[in-house]
């Protein structure tokens, strides 16, 4: 197309992608810090070309039909659960996501998220902060061995891979659950066993989840999967929240079927249950998985390149909705 595209961002980005956005395109925005109410959002995509939304962003059919002439959904995200793709490509609307550019960054935030459970880090942070630490101790804040201990990852793509990769450091025996099982020959070169899921839950010490979000992975983690985990484990999300139950969590917990948690996403996002801040044995992060400077900005500059080439009637590099077809 010859004139600038119009595009609505539903919250400000990293500064050189708003620069970048500044220079390509009309930009269109409330430049509101917070998730955007149905209403906004179709006020705002009314006269635009191109979307580039959040997560946090419910994009659905009637959404879609307060502008018949937008051209591309533009997901500031690896996930896409916020969108119906279904909807948007009987539209003749292109989606898009953000995947690899956050692959090392949310690997090191489940790394995080298990060692500062491992270690009890936030117990002994708030143990120091409140003055009451009276010095070393031979029983104080005992916590659980990384180094030699059994990973399970559920879900084995780039970002569990990553992990797998991060475990050979702490000499961890890694098992993988994945819908689709490697090669024996991929399984060597990776040093992971395969196990199919009710299998892989009793053997493990640290269980992670990587899974995307869809109708087959909804509470895939509930309380069958809890009762087969180990007394002593500890159950670590950066996926979405809903993959795992978190009424049967709050459950697991406090009846001791599993030791800890660590979560960087939640079932009701940002709504947390109550029982879980109240216990000790549990890590909460805002959804920090991909919150670097560097990884955000790849994030919003390929946002942006995805959107702009729908705009041109191109087939975007990230297309999600693979039969797509422009209007």
């Amino acid at each position: 197309m010859n004139k600038s595209p119009r595009i609505f961002l539903t919250r400000r980005l990293p500064p050189q992608t708003m620069r970048r956005l500044d220079e390509s395109a009309t930009l269109l925005s409330v430049d509101l810090d917070r998730p955007l109410r149905p209403e906004e959002l179709a006020e705002g995509i009314r006269d635009a070309d191109g979307l580039i939304c959040l997560l946090t962003d419910k994009i659905d059919g009637e959404l879609l039909d307060a502008n018949p002439d937008l051209k591309v959904v533009s997901n500031y995200a690896v996930g896409f659960n916020n969108i119906d793709l279904q909807a948007a490509t009987e539209r003749h609307v292109a989606v898009t996501n953000t995947p690899d550019v956050l692959t090392d960054c949310t690997a090191d935030m489940a790394w995080a998220l298990l060692m500062t459970s491992a270690r009890r880090v936030l117990e002994g942070d708030r143990l120091v902060r409140s003055g009451q630490w009276s010095g070393w101790g031979p029983l104080q804040l005992l916590g659980t061995e990384v180094t030699g201990s059994t990973l399970g990852l559920v879900g084995f793509g780039r970002i569990a891979q990553a992990v797998a990769q991060r475990a050979k450091a702490f000499q961890m025996r890694i098992l993988y659950w994945n819908r689709t099982r490697l090669s024996p020959q991929r399984e060597a070169e990776l040093g992971v066993e395969y196990r199919e899921l009710d299998e892989l839950l009793p053997e493990c010490d640290f269980v992670s989840i990587h899974v995307a979000l869809c109708d087959q992975t909804r509470h895939l983690i509930s309380a069958p999967q809890f009762a087969a985990m180990k007394s002593s484990a500890t159950l670590i999300n950066t996926a979405r929240g809903a993959v795992v139950d978190e009424e049967a969590l709050v459950a697991a917990l406090q009846r001791s079927d599993i030791a800890a948690a660590a979560l960087d996403v939640y079932e009701h996002e940002p709504e947390v249950q109550a029982p879980l801040l109240e216990m000790d044995n549990v890590v909460l992060a805002p959804h920090l998985g991909s919150a670097t400077i560097n990884t955000r900005t790849k994030m919003g500059n390929l946002a942006l390149e995805n959107c702009l080439a729908a705009c041109r009637g191109e087939r975007p590099p990230n297309l999600v909705n693979t039969d797509w077809t422009a209007r």
